[in-house]
Formats: structure tokens, C-alpha cells, sequence
């Protein structure tokens, strides 16, 4: 297998890869393109950027700047926003679903490094999906890591870093994101 097939499959690649790091510089020129652009001309998404997601719905908005390792592997449902400074390392799916929001800064991983050095200097990592309900609001400066699912109308604290699934309605705060105590 090459190391893009091993990475599309969830299995351990590695990452300095050649065509991989062309799939990443294909990347950056279209976040650079969106990035750049006057807003008035770009729009609510350079086009690069959006021929280079592997779907998007009607209505997305994209605040510059906005970040993504490959991009081919980000799939947006209608309505998405992403406010600025986010950022999505997309080294498996990230499905967002309808009407989602994204606050500023946010983070979606998706790429996990191995835990021992001599591999992790190898450039060893496997991708795990991110994958977002429908109507979800992610509040600023939220990190989601490797593998999460968040469910319909659940929404994130600003800050909060996401370890675990949320369920759909649920309301998560803080280092690990755990359940809002709503007494």
C-alpha cells in the first residue's frame, strides 16, 4: 500500500511522504489563495479552496485566515461558518453538518503522532475522522483531537478541549471537555 492509501484506510503512514507533501503544498496554495484575496472579491470562499474540499454545501462562509492540512478530506454540510483563525488537520474525513459555527481559533485534529520517539522522528502518524452534527456551535479558542464525534445541537465551550464524543444536545466546558452542570 502507499503511505496515501494507509492514510486514507486509518492505518499508521508516514507522513513525509512525497505525494503527500504534494497533496500539502496543493493545499497551502489554495489556503494562501483564500487568505489573501480580497474579501470583496474572494467571497464567502476563495475557489480554490472550495474545489479543493471534497464537498460543500450551499451557504458556507470561510473567515481568513482559515488553515487545513489537505483539504480533500473536508466535507461541509449547508450553512457552515468558520469564524477566523481556525484551523482543520484533516489527515481523515471532517464531516460538519448543516447550520454548524465555528468560533474563532478553533482546532480540529485529526492526526495522531506516535508516541514513540523514534517512529514519531520518522514521521509515523495515523488519521482518526472528526465527525460534527448538525447545528452544533464550537465557541472560540475549542480544540477537537483525534477521533471525536460531537452529536446534533450539542454545543462547546470556548476553550474547551474535546477528548471525548459529545453527545447530541449536550453542552461540554473546559480541559477535558466534560458535561455543564446545569443546577
Amino acid at each position: 500500500m502507499t503511505e496515501w492509501e494507509k492514510m486514507q484506510s486509518g492505518q499508521w503512514y508516514c507522513c513525509l511522504d512525497p505525494k503527500l507533501e504534494a497533496l500539502r503544498a496543493r493545499a497551502r496554495n489554495a489556503v494562501h489563495a483564500h487568505n489573501t484575496c480580497p474579501p470583496d472579491i474572494r467571497g464567502a470562499m476563495a475557489p480554490e479552496l472550495q474545489e479543493l474540499f471534497a464537498s460543500t454545501g450551499s451557504d458556507c462562509y470561510l473567515e481568513a485566515p482559515f488553515h487545513c492540512a489537505y483539504g480533500i478530506n473536508i466535507h461541509l454540510g449547508a450553512r457552515v461558518y468558520f469564524n477566523t483563525g481556525c484551523v482543520v488537520l484533516d489527515t481523515a474525513s471532517v464531516r460538519i453538518g448543516d447550520d454548524t459555527m465555528f468560533g474563532p481559533h478553533v482546532q480540529i485534529y485529526c492526526a495522531q503522532h506516535a508516541k514513540d520517539p523514534v517512529e514519531r522522528a520518522q514521521g509515523l502518524e495515523i488519521g482518526m475522522p472528526v465527525l460534527i452534527g448538525q447545528n452544533v456551535w464550537v465557541g472560540g479558542g475549542a480544540i477537537l483531537m483525534p477521533g471525536v464525534t460531537i452529536g446534533d445541537n450539542a454545543i462547546i465551550g470556548a476553550g474547551s478541549v474535546v477528548t471525548k464524543d459529545v453527545a447530541g444536545g449536550e453542552t461540554v466546558v473546559g480541559n477535558p471537555a466534560r458535561p455543564l452542570d446545569h443546577r
